[in-house]
């Protein structure tokens, strides 16, 4: 009778952390589309933003050529994740650059059209953080899942490896110098 217990047992067990391996790498994957979701967003309203803006922000040209061309290469199918988290690295500090950018034009502040595009891109920001904070999470999750005795032993038969967290660039991390914000 022992004899059938015990690699039930194993079986059983082997089940249970292959399962669980499974579990954390889709997590990992439902993760990152969340991210992709609220990339998609984002990407919907860069054109207004920049339309918007446009008209009234002749000498920002640049600025809106680059967004619009780093926006078209984000959404390329043929863009690894890796690119596109790259390429929304680089939108983001373009989209602070227009918002610098606007403290020269009074009118542009004012315009109700302009506010409430600020106000939805600062929401679809908030909520890829917020994407970006639950992918982390379930990286993590995976990492020491397939790190961890017992599980590391299948996840190597399985060929899973460690999956890398998003970080802030590190021209993000540095903080703002105020001083120079006021000099306009």
């Amino acid at each position: 009778m022992i004899y059938l217990i015990i690699p039930a047992v194993f079986i059983v067990l082997i089940i249970l952390i292959y399962n669980g391996l499974i579990g954390k790498k889709n997590q990992v994957e439902y993760a990152f589309s969340s991210i992709d979701v609220m990339l998609k967003k984002r990407y919907d309203l860069i054109p207004n933003l920049v339309s918007t803006l446009q008209q009234m922000m002749e000498h920002e040209k640049d600025i809106f050529t680059s967004i619009t061309e780093l926006r078209t290469r984000a959404m390329s199918p043929s863009a690894s994740n890796e690119e596109r988290i790259d390429l929304n690295n680089q939108i983001t500090r373009s989209l602070g650059s227009i918002m610098v950018a606007v403290e020269n034009y009074p009118d542009i502040k004012s315009s109700s059209n302009f506010e409430q595009l600020q106000r939805s891109l600062n929401e679809v920001e908030e909520q890829i953080s917020a994407a970006r904070r639950t992918f982390n999470s379930a990286v993590t999750d995976f990492n020491n899942g397939i790190e961890m005795f017992p599980s590391s032993i299948l996840a190597n038969m399985m060929g899973y490896s460690r999956k890398e967290v998003l970080e802030i660039p590190q021209a993000e991390r540095e903080n703002p110098n105020v001083k120079d914000l006021f000099k306009s």
